[in-house]
């Protein structure tokens, strides 16, 4: 049997910017753990860094 390709249509009334700004929101609170840790580690590894010179 063929397997049937799935074909998405999303209606989206809002603005572009309306639109990114909603994703990036989302994307942020996603990502916020991540994020937090990477900077983190980045603080620790500039204080560690500073710790040597």
């Amino acid at each position: 049997m063929k397997e049937q390709k799935l074909n998405y249509r999303f209606h989206n009334p809002n603005t572009v910017e309306a639109t990114a700004d909603i994703l990036l929101k989302v994307f942020i609170e996603a990502n916020r753990q991540k994020a937090e840790a990477a900077i983190r580690q980045a603080a620790e590894q500039a204080d560690k860094a500073a710790a040597f010179s």
